[in-house]
């Protein structure tokens, strides 16, 4: 029975007989040498990270201050002009008029170039994400929910309402 049982054990295979050979210390060290490695692995990856955070962060300054002098670029010529209205002494006031269209031109023209969209003109339907309703009226001469009147233009820029537009709402 004995030699049954001895061919049914499972015999030691080569590497446990080496690992038992090695003793703890050397087992140690492997360790030991896996600890430091993942360690600096660790430690490569946390340089890594923070150096992506100032760069992002760095990138986004660099984009930030890019778009204000864009929009600096497009507002100062308007200013330029309302500086040299100011300076007119002698004007008349049809001459006035006619600069302060020609200001407001400039100043469309500057929103189209910086992708800012006015929203909120007589006749269009009420929208409460881009208009706010300050008045109510009673119009048949208009439809459910039609802007009749604007206090304050609304302007977009893309998805997002930079200002929303101050109506009145008919029916």
């Amino acid at each position: 029975m004995k030699e049954k049982e001895k061919k049914a054990t499972p015999e030691t295979p080569p590497e446990q007989e080496e690992e038992r050979q090695a003793g703890p210390e050397e087992e140690l060290e492997t360790l030991k040498a896996e600890f430091e490695e993942h360690k600096q692995q660790h430690l490569r990856v946390l340089a890594e990270y923070d150096n992506f955070r100032k760069r992002t962060q760095n990138e986004k300054t660099t984009i930030y201050n890019s778009a204000v002098s864009d929009t600096v670029q497009a507002i100062l010529p308007i200013a330029d002009n309302i500086a040299l209205a100011l300076n007119q002494e002698n004007a008349s006031a049809e001459d006035m008029r006619k600069g302060v269209e020609m200001i407001e031109t400039q100043i469309e023209s500057a929103f189209e170039k910086l992708g800012i969209v006015p929203v909120g003109e007589v006749g269009d339907s009420f929208d409460p994400n881009l208009h706010n309703a300050v008045a109510h009226i009673e119009d048949e001469s208009l439809g459910e929910n039609v802007i009749s009147a604007v206090f304050q233009k609304g302007y977009t820029l893309g998805d997002r309402v930079v200002r929303h537009a101050m109506v009145q709402v008919a029916n």
